[in-house]
């Protein structure tokens, strides 16, 4: 019987480290996928170190379009199918969207959009067969509009849509379909957008350790979303009492504050 693997982007910090550690912790065998080679081979070494199987590590940008392929192969060659694809690799850019450079706005889609579409579908044949899952990181700014980070705003609206309609899709082939919608978590990811982190932050923040454990019961128990913390949970109910244009002009008032 083929060995079966759960593919993990963005594995080399923040929520994706954590969540590769708690899949290792519960016996699963990793495929880990991110840019930085040494931060995947140091965790790949800590993974084994602690008693869990020996993971495959794919040095890989997902800016590029032909990462999927180069997944694909790497894991050929491993003679290995995925059970499990964890789209957690993402970024965002903080500013309006007509100052930020265009380059890295569509790099942006590029990562948060086609490549979690791509490998949701390259690997569904496997999923199916394998009676296993997808788990899309996606984030609260998915249920907003974002004025002061539009593009990322709107990539996370796409996964979250497209998260749940692949849920009805591959339900009736017992395969799990589940988005991840965090809110404000201590990372790289501040940095890299050019975030200064606010009240809001200190309030609605939960680690990423806490964020990959909630995560994973979630994921398991075949959720349709996980929104780790309480001031979270909330949210999606709260916009139900506001008219949409209040939303949009408070969303553009923090965002733009912040920079």
């Amino acid at each position: 019987m083929t060995e079966r693997v759960t593919l993990i982007t963005g594995a080399s910090a923040g929520i994706g480290t954590e969540l590769a550690r708690v899949f290792a912790s519960h016996g699963h065998r990793l495929a880990l996928v991110a840019r930085r080679a040494d931060r995947l081979t140091a965790l790949a070494a800590e993974i084994e170190a602690a008693g869990g199987k020996a993971p495959i590590v794919i040095p890989c940008d997902l800016v590029n379009s032909d990462c999927g392929d180069r997944i694909a192969e790497a894991l050929a060659a491993a003679d290995v199918e995925v059970e499990h694809v964890v789209n957690n690799a993402g970024f965002g850019l903080f500013g309006k969207a007509v100052q930020r450079d265009r380059a890295d706005q569509l790099d942006m889609i590029a990562v948060n959009i086609r490549a979690l579409t791509d490998l949701s579908l390259r690997f569904s044949d496997q999923l199916i067969r394998n009676r296993g899952g997808i788990l899309n990181v996606g984030s609260i700014a998915g249920f907003l509009p974002g004025p002061g980070m539009a593009v990322y705003y709107a990539t996370k609206a796409y996964v979250l849509s497209f998260t749940e309609a692949m849920r009805a899709e591959l339900a009736p082939h017992g395969v799990r379909v589940t988005v991840l919608c965090p809110g404000p978590v201590p990372s790289e990811f501040q940095a890299r957008a050019g975030f200064r982190p606010g009240f809001d932050s200190v309030v609605l923040k939960v680690l990423p350790a806490d964020v990959a454990q909630q995560a994973y019961r979630g994921f398991m128990a075949n959720k349709r979303a996980v929104m780790p913390g309480l001031g979270i949970k909330i949210v999606p109910f709260l916009l139900r009492l506001f008219p949409r244009s209040f939303i949009l002009g408070a969303v553009g008032r923090l965002q733009l504050r912040q920079r």
